[in-house]
Formats: C-alpha cells, structure tokens, sequence
C-alpha cells in the first residue's frame, strides 16, 4: 500500500469515541485554549452549536486525510475566513492567533496521536515500526492543510516523538479553560436526554485516552481497574469496527466528505 492507503486504513469512525480527549489535548496549549474559550466566532462554538462545531472538524479531518488537493485548498480558505476573527484581544491571559503556524502545528500533532492511538486501543496492540512510519508520512496533510508548512512538519516518526514530549512541556490547563473542557467531556452540550445516560461513559473513555500530563492537569483520576476495564471497552469495539467493509469502517468521515463536495458543487458555504 501507498503511505495514504496505510493512513487510510487506520481513518475508523469508531475512534471519535475519542474526540473528547483530542479536544482536550489541543487545548492544553494555552494559546489554544483561550483561543477557542474566547472566541466570539459563535457558529464554531461547540457548546451553543454541537451540530456545526462538529460538521467542521469532522469536514476538516475528512479533507486534510481522504480529499483531493483542489479541496483542501478551498476548505482552507473557507476556514481562514473563520480563523481571521480569532486572535487574542487586551484583555487576554496569553496571546494567541488562529493562524500562528506553531499553534497549528500543536493542533495537528494531537489529532496525528487520536488516531494512532485509538487505532492501537481498538486493535489491542501497537502498529509495527514500519507500518507506522508510513502512516506517519501520509499524516502532514493533518497541518499542512492549513498554514502548517511542510518543513516543519517532524520528518519521522521518531522526530515527532520529541516534538511531542518538548511540547507536553507547554501544557497548561488553567480553570477556565478546565472548566470548559469538563463540559465537553459530560456531553453538557446535548439535550439532556442523551446527556443523562450517556455522560458518565463518555468521561470515562475521555479519560483513558488521555496521557497522563493532561489527566493530572484535568484533575481526571485513573485507577489500574480502569485501565482495564477501558482496555476491554475499546478491544471490544475495535473487534467489530476493524472487521467492517472499508465504507463502514470509515463512516461518518466518507459521509462529511460527500457532503463538502455536494457543497462546493452547489456553491454553498464550507464552513
């Protein structure tokens, strides 16, 4: 396989069981957290707008992995315009601005670790060395569809690990921003017919996908017996979601893809 058919391969729908913690994880940098905490860009705001947030990042992830270069080049822009009203004002505890490329950078490392490590958590055991290398080299796209530039991208695998262990150094979750990333992890945006049931199992699989930095920053406790009643819970998933045809396996990202090319061909919004 090509390295975009490895990365291909390990795009299942079934990680998104993981998306509380990827959001978490991006916004334990603090430039990034104020940064979605403060924004007055209220159609991207996941708590007033759950379906929106989520058809944009969703759209985002489905592009910068399955989508041809044309479309990357037009989800861009369509997001700068939305990143142009993101950037820190007076008042801000720490300076930010949606388009800093170092910030990006964080933002797509993090989303390159959710679907390594929820493919590995499903599948209950790592990725061989040189299949993760060329999943690894198919992932800049993850940056470089915004204003990530490709030379900054870690070039390896083994690179990308010291960038990541560097950078876990800059995470700082203050109480504001903790606070928020608590809401998400309780689904405190969904109705609470949905919320009830489901809030205490979503925090838990929050939770363990989480590295411990950002646990301990949460103030997330983790015991042994959860480990492995998590590791258990996602084996449990990754044995049906793994086995299915490619297109299930990989709904709903096919699905917000079809749905940015109905979008660009009938001329409406991207974002």
């Amino acid at each position: 396989m090509t390295p975009a058919e490895e990365f291909g391969d390990v795009i299942v729908g079934a990680g998104l069981m993981a998306g509380a913690a990827n959001v978490i994880m991006q916004l334990g940098r603090p430039g990034v957290g104020h940064g979605v905490l403060e924004s007055t860009v209220d159609s991207g705001n996941l708590l007033k707008r759950p379906y929106k947030r989520s058809r944009t990042t969703f759209t985002y992830l489905s592009v910068a992995t399955l989508g041809t270069d044309e479309e990357k080049r037009a989800y861009r822009r369509a997001v700068n315009r939305s990143h142009a009203q993101v950037r820190s004002g007076e008042s801000s505890p720490v300076k930010y601005n949606a388009f800093d490329p170092e910030l990006q950078l964080w933002v797509a490392a993090c989303l390159y670790k959710g679907y390594e490590d929820s493919f590995v958590a499903m599948s209950g055991r790592p990725l061989p060395a040189d299949r993760r290398e060329a999943i690894y080299a198919a992932s800049a796209p993850l940056g470089t569809t915004l204003q990530v530039t490709p030379e900054m991208w870690p070039s390896t695998r083994a690179e990308f690990d010291e960038y990541w262990e560097k950078n876990l150094a800059e995470v700082r979750i203050d109480e504001p921003v903790r606070r928020h990333l608590l809401d998400i992890a309780e689904l405190r945006f969904l109705p609470a017919a949905l919320r009830v049931p489901f809030a205490p199992l979503n925090k838990f699989i929050t939770t363990g996908f989480l590295p411990l930095t950002f646990r301990e920053q949460m103030g997330l406790s983790w015991t042994y017996r959860d480990q492995r009643r998590f590791d258990r819970l996602t084996r449990a998933v990754g044995a049906v979601a793994l086995r299915l045809p490619p297109p299930l396996r990989r709904f709903p990202f096919n699905y917000f893809l079809w749905d940015l090319r109905r979008r660009m061909r009938t001329g409406a919004r991207l974002v």
